[in-house]
């Protein structure tokens, strides 16, 4: 899969992961992967940009006596992939029908 596409697709991927509850890089890596293949040197510059975006924050909680960085939801991050599903997603949607074949002007 093309880097830049799969890069946006990983930022959505990962908000989505984090709306079902909160989690850590590894457990992230781990259950994403399945659809997208993604390391660990891939994912955390990801999480940062989100942070810095305010579409995550972050917590640190103790796990068998060492510290482990979680990441949450926040409204933004909840509102982009409504944005997503809702502008984003459609349009993509209309792109893999014109390149299977189809003409610029089908609506359905």
């Amino acid at each position: 899969m093309d880097a830049q596409l799969k890069k946006g697709l990983l930022e959505i991927c990962v908000l989505a992961y984090l709306q079902h509850g909160d989690s850590y890089g590894y457990e992230l890596v781990k259950n994403i992967s399945p659809l997208l293949p993604i390391s660990e040197s891939t994912l955390y510059p990801i999480l940062k940009r989100l942070e810095a975006s305010r579409a995550v924050e972050t917590y640190n909680k103790s796990h068998q006596g060492r510290t482990r960085k979680y990441y949450r939801l926040t409204k933004i991050g909840k509102q982009r992939i409504d944005d997503f599903l809702t502008n984003d997603w459609p349009q993509l949607t209309l792109i893999q029908r014109f390149i299977k074949g189809g003409t610029l002007d089908e609506q359905s």
